[in-house]
């Protein structure tokens, strides 16, 4: 007696994966006998490729808003299996992580320096394009109250030390949800307390070079070949404040997220069978989803282009830090003030300063 051959394998996605953010990558694996695949968004078909053998891997253009993709395979001209992932924040494939060097921009340099000396306390700014690698910075070495700008930093330890994805509505999720979209202190104590102490984020930053940070311990209960780009400190004033962090770390911090959404960069180089690019990619999904685009984003909602950053504030310090996604690639900023002027002029150089730097890009482009 013949046995029965066993049913051909289903259409399996690897990329892209729910809650998490995508530069347009589809890939995954073929049922037996399909020779196309179609993409669709919403009622809209974005892609349809023939494809051969078992598998397929290409990119398409997302929309850059959260969205379902749908991918369906065919043959003998019908769709023969479907997959949907819902939950799919699509950005820019020019903004698709590549291993650029830091070089300075003179003319984007000069108008940092300007904004820079514009604000009347202590500031610290960095801008770098992720695409070119060509940016400005003034006094970013400094080294300023951190706030809760490491929450981002206690994020990526605590995804390190989780075996996997955090499954929707687990522990974990919902802490992170609550540290970095509410910024809320006692979810980020919890979180640190749970997935690793401020030690363990003190090394994991130190390992990847970051060297002018220092996380400590939690947070206070219900308180919200061209020259290199120049991060020098131009001044470092002292303060009452355990938690520091610069301008030039923060930059570096989001830039080794992003690069790892893809495989790529120190987190992965170091930490990559812990750290995973699912792993990063959920964390830009989260980064996303925070509010306060009053900072950075103050002169750029509205557009085409996409803000993920976490912003911190005491009462004499304020900053905000993250990446800003445009048609033309990628955009890191990290803009920290101290003392005289926090406060709505913080956030309004920080405005200026994301503005100024993606005209800049644009002209380039």
């Amino acid at each position: 007696m013949i046995a029965d051959a066993p049913p051909p394998p289903p259409l399996a996605l690897v990329a892209p994966a729910e809650r998490e953010v995508s530069f347009g990558r589809i890939a995954g694996r073929l049922p037996r006998g399909a020779w196309a695949v179609v993409v669709r968004v919403g009622e809209r078909s974005i892609a349809v490729r023939r494809v051969d053998g078992g598998s397929f891997d290409f990119t398409v253009a997302l929309p850059r808003r959260e969205v379902t993709v749908r991918v369906a395979a065919y043959a003998a001209g019908h769709a023969t299996e479907r997959a949907t992932v819902p939950r799919v924040f699509g950005l820019p494939r020019s903004a698709a992580p590549r291993a650029v060097r830091a070089t300075q921009d003179s003319r984007l340099q000069r108008t940092v320096r300007a904004l820079a000396r514009s604000f009347p306390g202590t500031s610290a700014l960095y801008v770098e394009n992720l695409v070119t690698g060509r940016g400005g910075a003034w006094n970013a070495r400094a080294r300023l109250p951190a706030a809760s700008t490491l929450k981002v930093a206690i994020a990526v330890e605590a995804l390190r030390s989780h075996v996997g994805k955090p499954a929707p509505g687990s522990y974990l999720d919902l802490l992170l949800h609550r540290m970095l979209i509410e910024s809320d202190n006692d979810a980020a104590n919890e979180t640190e307390a749970t997935f690793g102490g401020g030690s363990r984020v003190d090394e994991l930053l130190h390992g990847l070079g970051i060297g002018d940070t220092w996380m400590g311990g939690g947070y206070l209960h219900g308180t919200p070949a061209l020259p290199p780009i120049r991060a020098r400190v131009e001044s470092q004033p002292s303060f009452p404040c355990c938690k520091y962090t610069s301008a030039y770390d923060l930059a570096r911090l989001f830039t080794d997220i992003h690069l790892a959404a893809d495989g790529k960069g120190p987190l992965i180089a170091r930490y990559g069978s812990a750290f995973t690019p699912s792993d990063a990619r959920y964390l830009l999904y989260l980064l996303v989803h925070v509010p306060d685009r009053g900072k950075l984003g103050r002169f750029i909602g509205g557009g085409p282009d996409t803000l993920l950053h976490k912003a911190g504030w005491i009462s004499y310090a304020r900053h905000d830090a993250g990446l800003v996604y445009w048609p033309g690639g990628v955009l890191v900023a990290a803009v920290m003030t101290y003392g005289n002027g926090v406060g709505t002029a913080s956030d309004v150089l920080a405005g200026r300063a994301a503005r100024l730097a993606l005209a800049r890009l644009e002209r380039d482009r």
